[in-house]
């Protein structure tokens, strides 16, 4: 990768062990792309994507639903309600996402805390600091980039979620908003893959990387990232395969 002046995305990119890690990914990706069955099922593989990346996320909150009673039903618990609302903006939130960063975050927290903050905290960071720092990410994303889509994405999630940059639900705010990157980047147009699902399968591993971001070792991060959508991956090929069984 050619790193271009005044690309912090792609200098991060740089970083060891990050290029091999992306690009497993990155085929892992297109691999879940070229699959056959989403030749008529794509959208039945995007839904059940939602759907289990909002029950990972809800887990990695503390609230672990199983799928069958997400689909027959789910529960009343403002942390579900919330992961199932972010999930289902996804698509609408594209546009939004390209043009105004800031925008879409506020809107996913409107979705994700609607039963737990007030109107007044809606949208809105959780301090001066958090606000600054979102702003700052926000002209970092104006700015153009020779880095993948996921180191991207990486970056609005440890931005978002160790700030944390709102008062509550910021966890599944900063996970939704790395979908959306992966989406609008181009990495996962169809919305197929479910990055929640790596994080929760490597959860403490999730947690410490967390908090290496928040300490400046964003290397770290950035790999434990990568192998997150390098496991999305493989259960969105899950997925399709059983489709494809019938």
């Amino acid at each position: 990768m050619t790193t271009a002046p005044g690309d912090p995305f792609a200098a991060l990119a740089a970083l060891p062990g990050v290029a091999d890690a992306v690009a497993e990914a990155r085929e892992a990706a297109d691999r879940v792309a070229a699959h056959r069955v989403l030749r008529r099922y794509a959208p039945v593989v995007a839904a059940e994507s939602a759907l289990r990346g909002a029950r990972a996320s809800a887990a990695l909150e503390g609230v672990d639903v199983p799928l069958d009673e997400l689909r027959s039903g789910p529960p009343g618990d403002p942390v579900v309600q919330g992961a199932l609302r972010a999930t289902g903006e996804v698509g609408t939130l594209v546009n939004t996402w390209r043009r105004a960063p800031g925008q879409a975050l506020a809107r996913l927290h409107t979705v994700v805390a609607a039963d737990v903050a007030g109107p007044d905290a809606l949208g809105r960071p959780a301090s001066a600091v958090a606000a600054r720092r979102l702003h700052a990410l926000g002209g970092l994303l104006a700015g153009p980039t020779v880095a993948s889509a996921l180191v991207v994405a990486a970056v609005v999630h440890g931005e978002v979620a160790s700030l944390p940059a709102f008062a509550w639900g910021s966890g599944v705010v900063a996970r939704t908003a790395a979908r959306l990157v992966l989406v609008s980047r181009g990495m996962d147009r169809k919305a197929l893959l479910a990055p929640e699902i790596g994080h929760l399968e490597r959860r403490e591993e999730y947690a410490t990387a967390l908090r290496a971001y928040a300490a400046g070792d964003v290397g770290t991060w950035l790999l434990h990232c990568a192998a997150a959508v390098t496991a999305a991956a493989r259960d969105a090929l899950a997925v399709c395969e059983a489709l494809r069984r019938g």
